[in-house]
C-alpha cells in the first residue's frame, strides 16, 4: 500500500502561484517583496521536488508547462481555501453572511419571488445577491455559491441542476407568415445570447434542418435584451418558456412551428439553471443551509409565493 504523496514546501508553492498567475518571475518577486533569484530558487526547490519541469524559459519570458498548467488550478484552489477559512475564523461580522450570485434571469423570474421564504427558515442571515453572468472567481469575487445557466460543466466544484430552461422558438406574427417549415428558420438571423452558442445548432439537428457555414445569428449579453430583439422583429429567438407564454399570449409573438415542437429534445441538449458551489464551503453551517433550501425548492412549478408550502426551519 502506497503512502501519501509528500508535499513540497509551501513557500514553493506560494511562489508558483505567484509565478503562474503573473507567467513572470520579476512580477512574481515584486508582489511577494523579494529577489527574481529567490523566485528562481524556489522554483527550482519545487521543480526538483516533483521531478517535473514547470516553466519554459524563452529569452525573457517564460511558458508554463503542461504540468504546470494542470498544477495551477489545484494551487489556486488550496489557496482559496486558506483565504476563506482565515477571513471566516477571523471576521465574526462575516460568519453570518452568504454570498450568492445568480444569473440575472434566475435571479428575477425564479429567485426573488420566494426570497422570503429563505429569509423565515434563516432570519439571522446576511444574505448578500449579486447577479453576474458568467461564472465568478469565488475567492476573489467573495462569492459563496451561484446559479448559473447552462449544461452543467462544471466539474471542479459542487453542481446540481435546479431547473431545466426549455426554448420556444418565437418571432413576430410578419416574420412568423414566411415560415412554412423548419427550414425556413435560416433564411432569418437567429437570436440567441454569446453563452449559448451550442443551443441553435442542437435545435436545428433535432429539426432535421441541415447546419451551414456563415449562419446568420446575432448573440446578445443575456436573455432580456435578446427578448426584446425577437420583439422588434430582429430575427428569430429562443424564448425561455416563461417570458414566451406571455408573449405568445399578448399576440406580441408567434410560435412559427408550434409550442411543443421542442418538447422531445434529448435531456442533455436542453440548457438549464445549475447550482455552483466550492465544496469546501458547503461546511460553512449558514452557506449549507442555503444550498440546501435551494436544492429542496421545486423550481418549476407555478411561482405564487400563495402557492408555495410553508417553510420548515432548516437550522436548530
Amino acid at each position: 500500500m502506497t503512502g501519501k504523496p509528500r508535499l513540497p514546501p509551501l513557500n514553493a508553492l506560494r511562489v508558483f502561484h505567484a509565478v503562474a498567475r503573473h507567467k513572470s518571475f520579476r512580477q512574481a518577486a515584486d508582489e511577494l517583496l523579494v529577489t527574481p533569484q529567490a523566485v528562481g530558487q524556489q522554483i527550482k526547490l519545487l521543480e526538483d521536488t516533483l521531478q517535473v519541469t514547470l516553466f519554459e524559459r524563452k529569452g525573457r519570458s517564460i511558458e508554463l508547462t503542461e504540468s504546470a498548467i494542470l498544477l495551477s488550478h489545484f494551487v489556486k484552489a488550496g489557496f482559496d481555501e486558506f483565504a476563506e477559512g482565515v477571513r471566516r475564523v477571523t471576521k465574526s461580522t462575516y460568519r453570518d453572511r452568504i454570498n450568492l450570485n445568480a444569473s440575472p434571469y434566475f435571479a428575477t423570474h425564479y429567485l426573488l419571488p420566494r426570497l422570503s421564504l429563505f429569509r423565515e427558515i434563516l432570519p439571522g442571515a446576511d444574505l448578500r445577491l449579486t447577479t453576474m453572468v458568467d461564472l465568478p472567481d469565488f475567492g476573489r469575487d467573495d462569492v459563496d455559491m451561484t446559479v448559473q445557466w447552462g449544461y452543467g460543466g462544471w466539474s471542479d466544484y459542487d453542481t446540481t441542476l435546479l431547473v431545466p430552461d426549455p426554448k420556444i422558438i418565437c418571432c413576430t406574427p410578419a416574420i412568423g407568415g414566411q415560415i412554412g417549415s423548419a427550414k425556413d428558420l435560416t433564411r432569418f438571423p437567429l437570436l440567441d445570447t454569446v453563452k449559448s452558442k451550442r443551443l441553435w445548432p442542437d435545435i436545428l439537428r433535432h429539426l432535421g434542418v441541415e447546419l451551414v457555414d456563415g449562419d446568420r445569428s446575432i448573440g446578445f449579453d443575456d436573455a432580456a435584451t435578446m427578448r426584446r430583439a425577437t420583439l422588434q422583429g430582429i430575427g428569430i429567438g429562443l424564448v425561455s418558456v416563461i417570458d414566451a407564454e406571455e408573449d405568445l399570449r399578448s399576440g406580441a409573438l408567434v410560435a412559427p412551428l408550434g409550442r411543443d415542437v421542442l418538447v422531445d429534445m434529448k435531456e442533455e441538449e436542453i440548457p438549464g439553471f445549475y447550482l455552483v458551489v466550492p465544496r469546501g464551503h458547503l461546511r460553512v453551517k449558514a452557506v449549507a443551509a442555503l444550498h440546501r433550501w435551494l436544492t429542496q425548492q421545486d423550481w418549476g412549478s407555478d411561482l405564487k409565493i400563495s402557492a408555495l408550502p410553508k417553510p420548515t426551519p432548516l437550522l436548530d
